[in-house]
């Protein structure tokens, strides 16, 4: 059974705290500062900020050159900013402790190609960050591997809910799996992560055609602004609502969590992006 590092639980403790744009600004603002500090402490980070109306935020971006700097980067994202009344232990202090420590081991131990680490502002306010990052990238005319959106990690349950009742007979009747949601064309892929992280934990994977469009519980993430802008791009998720009845209220806490599964989760993530 994997573990969950001291390092992740004080990434976690300080990440699932009410973080709001509108609602609790002070307690976003700590975590702002929270994970940029911890991102700086692996390398220059890019301070992308961004207008949206009569909104704005930061995205930061940590760059890692790989062991083939020539390479497309994989862009790998998580948002810090938590949803309106919630503590937001597994939406999104999961995935933003994932992001963390997947920069420290490669760091240590450099991956396969190229990987920008990018936590997103906003995403609980209509995508925001993403939308804008995805924007400019696509303006520069940036070529991405894929961009991977981590998106609640860390909620087991024992019954599973989908968008379509059909796929209870393909998934099953238990939320004990991660779920990787790719745009068609990443289909090809699937295969392959599904198998790597298969050896750390359940995975299952789900190809969705036209970017998504006639399933619109899939896009709520922020993989959707790069399905949008003609990126490949994937979804890592415990399934969110579909599982988590704690999802968007106070009793998203820590303690509701699976750690050990969000541990797994983290090696598979380790293990499969790290050789893309």
């Amino acid at each position: 059974m994997s573990v969950l590092s001291p390092t992740c639980l004080k990434d976690l403790e300080a990440i699932a705290i009410p973080r709001h744009a509108r609602w609790d600004p002070i307690g976003l603002m700590a975590v702002r500062s929270y994970v940029r500090e911890q991102l700086r402490a692996l390398g220059e980070v890019d301070e992308h900020h961004f207008v949206s109306g009569s909104d704005e935020g930061v995205n930061f971006v940590l760059k890692l050159q790989g062991r083939n700097p020539s390479r497309r980067p994989l862009l790998i994202g998580a948002h810090y900013d938590g949803p309106l009344h919630s503590i937001g232990a597994d939406d999104n202090a999961s995935a933003v402790t994932a992001l963390l420590e997947l920069g420290r081991r490669w760091q240590a131990n450099q991956p396969h190609r190229p990987v920008w680490l990018v936590a997103f502002d906003q995403e609980e306010w209509g995508l925001l960050g993403s939308a804008a990052l995805a924007s400019k990238l696509k303006a520069e005319r940036q070529p991405l591997k894929l961009m991977v959106s981590l998106e609640m990690l860390a909620y087991t349950s024992d019954k599973q809910s989908y968008p379509h009742p059909a796929m209870r007979k393909i998934y099953g009747n238990r939320g004990d799996f991660i779920g990787l949601v790719a745009n068609a064309r990443a289909a090809w892929m699937l295969s392959q992560l599904t198998h790597v992280m298969g050896q750390h934990v359940k995975t299952k994977a789900l190809p969705v055609p036209r970017a998504g469009r006639d399933v619109p519980d899939i896009r709520r993430s922020d993989h959707s602004p790069f399905w949008d802008q003609g990126y490949n791009a994937l979804m890592v998720t415990d399934t969110s609502f579909m599982r988590n009845p704690n999802y968007h209220k106070m009793s998203d806490t820590i303690d509701t969590l699976n750690l050990p599964f969000l541990a797994a989760v983290i090696d598979g993530l380790d293990a499969a992006l790290g050789a893309i």
